[in-house]
């Protein structure tokens, strides 16, 4: 892919470490989707870009996105059932490109070349064409029960690059057996936040496209059924989970199940109170990230 001076020289400074400067947004539209409107504290700055993700003119969840890195550091939302994959047309996120532009995301163009702007703001469909990668959703469209709230997960600033294995796997397991226990036990609101950890040593897609080691997820069920066995009492109102993206990692954060199908196998995902993921993010970033307001206590 063609890069422009601008370009390269974003991701050049993005490899030298440089804070790399740009327009803040701003979470006030689309603060619902946190619990008590809370975003994750912890985590955010220069580099940093809160996006409220719109579609058809409504909010549906909300993502802060890595610009230096072209991945989101997270997505967050409130699960509300499921339904099938729609067939939709991946889209991009205007703000990014250019500067006073339509909150609405945008659909790739069919046909002809993506603007340079796009191009160098975010990531875009050419980096995953060829690679060995998946477009893995950080916010699924199986945790969403309208179509339009499917539709919009289908945003680029919404995905990272994720193997396969993990992605319709063990993460693709998680993500329906959380489906399965918010239906039976959840009575009110179920806030989601999930995100990805990236490399110590940063690895990248088409030379352009962090790829994060880790997949990680959290939720927040404050209003929860009484009759709760007590095998599940653990789980509530919150609990987590680190997948592994890449086979051939330390065991260290997640270990390898050696019984795993040969098909899945280094791809685990080890589930874990909110305070063991919230460990895991500091020892990895280098600074504390609070998920949820007083942990969804």
């Amino acid at each position: 892919m063609a890069v422009s001076l601008k370009g390269a020289l974003l991701l050049l400074l993005t490899r030298l470490g440089a804070p790399v400067f740009g327009e803040v947004g701003d979470f006030g539209p689309c603060l619902r989707f946190f619990y008590k409107e809370t975003p994750p504290k912890g985590v955010g700055g220069a580099w940093y870009q809160p996006i409220c993700q719109r579609h058809m003119n409504q909010y549906h969840f909300a993502s802060l996105y890595q610009c230096h890195r072209r991945v989101p550091f997270y997505s967050a939302y409130i699960l509300t059932g499921g339904g099938k994959r729609p067939k939709s047309k991946w889209m991009y996120e205007p703000q990014l490109a250019f500067h006073g532009a339509s909150p609405e995301m945008h659909r790739f163009p069919q046909q002809g070349t993506v603007d340079q702007n796009v191009v160098e703001s975010q990531a875009v469909l050419q980096d995953y064409a060829n690679s060995s990668y998946t477009k893995g959703h950080l916010n699924p469209s199986l945790h969403h029960q309208t179509p339009e709230d499917r539709k919009a997960t289908f945003t680029l600033t919404n995905v990272v690059p994720q193997r396969a294995a993990s992605n319709s796997g063990p993460w693709s397991q998680l993500e329906i057996e959380v489906r399965a226990r918010m239906a039976d036990y959840c009575e009110g609101p179920v806030y989601m936040v999930t995100g990805a950890l990236p490399y110590l040593s940063e690895r990248w897609m088409a030379n352009r496209v962090a790829v994060p080691e880790y997949m990680w997820s959290a939720y927040c069920c404050p209003t929860y059924k009484s009759s709760l066995p007590d095998t599940l009492r653990p789980y509530f109102p919150t609990y987590a989970a680190v997948g592994r993206n890449d086979a051939q990692s330390g065991g260290e954060i997640v270990p390898v199940d050696p019984k795993a199908k040969p098909s899945v196998r280094g791809y685990n995902v080890r589930r874990m109170p909110l305070n063991t993921l919230e460990t895991v993010l500091q020892q990895r970033l280098g600074f504390h990230v609070s998920l949820f307001h007083d942990q969804c206590l």
